[in-house]
């Protein structure tokens, strides 16, 4: 590969994504993204742009950005050379490259404008990641919630509460939820005991998914790769209790909305700023403003009024696990609760 070729990082990207998807149990995905570094050439608006892209490929997920459009023709129905190769078939490698280089060439405008699409999957899952977290904060405070979540997508995870969980033989929450968790547990059990309730729930995202709307459902779920038919059945059973029990959500800017919700916040509960695989998606003075906002309302926080940030993010970018963190203010001492999988599929309580 020619390394001073634009296109070169594009290629590289591809073939780190089929990597990580393979890590993650996902070969279907991980065969789709080495078809298109094979695949994309110049000969189409698709390849043009894709192979020309003007900003990092990496950071802005270009890789999943071709995995949602390509899904979102197979969820659509629009290509029955394309639905023939998805899950639950098996195909080879050269008959997916071949019916992908065709679909490509059939559905060549709405998949390069497909690519304007920044990707949001709101990972359910992740919830099994936060519940802990959550257990710890209404322990410690003995407070109802005020949560408020960043990058909240279509607010999913903002309905944690009214889930089930399982962690090894401990259960916590409604057994008649239509949403059950329980995800793989290395080492302890994670503390589920307390009382927790919430007072008021609302999230912010740059582009709130309207669940409402089946255009936006069918691209939110689009961006699930196209082999995880269970977490496929989780979304859509999420989205179901979300539709029946809507959280508040904001188009806004998320240094903006978290100083305007600490300014707000309630007298008598605790106040918790939470966000999970979004933190590294930020621009650096987002997340500067939020931090030093998050920072300066921990120095008048009261047992009264505590605050709390409670996150699931990765130590360092491309770390092959993400971390539970909390701080809680009165004190500011931050503490790593679990060590996670990114998709909430594996737990390991610290």
């Amino acid at each position: 590969m020619d390394q001073t070729d634009p296109s070169a990082a594009v290629l590289r990207t591809l073939e780190a994504q089929a990597a990580i998807c393979d890590a993650l149990g996902s070969p279907f995905s991980a065969k789709v993204c080495r078809a298109l570094a094979e695949g994309l050439d110049h000969s189409s608006a698709t390849g043009r742009r894709a192979l020309r892209w003007p900003g990092n490929a990496t950071a802005d997920a270009l890789a999943l950005r071709l995995l949602g459009a390509l899904h979102g023709l197979v969820l659509r129905g629009a290509d029955e050379g394309l639905v023939a190769v998805y899950p639950p078939r098996e195909v080879g490698d050269s008959r997916l490259r071949d019916a992908i280089t065709a679909a490509i060439r059939q559905h060549d405008e709405g998949l390069c404008q497909a690519l304007d699409s920044v990707p949001q999957t709101n990972e359910v899952a992740r919830s099994a990641m936060l519940l802990p977290g959550f257990l710890s904060i209404a322990r410690e405070t003995g407070l109802p919630l005020e949560i408020a979540e960043i990058g909240a997508s279509a607010g999913l995870n903002l309905n944690f509460d009214r889930l089930h969980y399982r962690y090894g033989t401990a259960q916590w929450g409604n057994s008649a939820s239509p949403v059950h968790l329980a995800p793989n547990l290395r080492g302890n059990v994670p503390p589920l005991d307390g009382a927790l309730t919430v007072s008021a729930r609302s999230g912010c995202d740059i582009a709130p998914v309207d669940l409402s709307n089946e255009a936006a459902r069918l691209r939110l779920r689009s961006f699930i790769w196209a082999d995880q038919a269970s977490r496929l059945q989780r979304l859509d059973a999420a989205t179901g209790l979300a539709v029946a029990a809507p959280v508040m959500l904001v188009q806004a800017d998320a240094a903006d909305f978290v100083l305007q919700k600490l300014a707000a916040r309630l007298e008598g509960s605790v106040f918790v700023m939470f966000h999970s695989a979004v933190w590294d998606y930020m621009p650096h003075p987002t997340r500067d403003a939020i931090e030093a906002a998050v920072r300066q309302a921990g120095t008048v926080a009261t047992a009264r009024s505590p605050l709390a940030w409670l996150s699931v993010e990765p130590l360092a970018a491309g770390a092959p696990h993400a971390v539970l963190r909390l701080t809680i203010w009165p004190g500011g001492e931050t503490r790593q609760l679990a060590a996670c999988d990114h998709h909430g599929r594996w737990i390991k309580w610290l």
